[in-house]
């Protein structure tokens, strides 16, 4: 588990310095072209919610308020690095207006409550 949690506070290093030297399109960018690898089944390869649960944990360390955008693109590069098809949403809520970030897995939502579907509407998926 310390290797994965590792793993996701470089992951948010990374995104946070993509975030603060270029732009949106940037990210939308490296999100959509990172591929998922192709993972031969075995033990051993971590749950989805293992995966996300180390993400949590690596942004309660990590020394700043972790965003939801930095958080999902970052959740969505390490699923996606252990063979999960995970899909970065950005989406708004329009009275008011607030926009949010989650990520989903096969339509459903993995690092993020369930009913957020219910209060924003999808944007943009990469």
């Amino acid at each position: 588990m310390r290797r994965l949690i590792f793993a996701s506070y470089l992951l948010l290093i990374r995104i946070e310095i993509l975030m603060l030297f270029t732009d949106l399109s940037s990210l939308h960018d490296l999100v959509r072209r990172r591929l998922v690898r192709n993972i031969p089944e075995k033990q051993g390869i971590p749950s989805r919610e293992e995966l996300c649960h180390a993400m949590d944990l690596a942004c309660v360390f990590y020394p700043k308020r972790v965003m939801c955008l930095q958080r999902s693109a970052a959740t969505t590069l390490l699923l996606r690095r252990y063979g999960k098809k995970a899909e970065m949403v950005i989406g708004a809520q329009f009275l008011p207006f607030k926009a949010h970030a989650w990520v989903e897995i096969d339509g459903a939502v993995v690092n993020d409550k369930p009913y957020i579907l219910e209060v924003y509407r999808p944007l943009e998926r990469c």
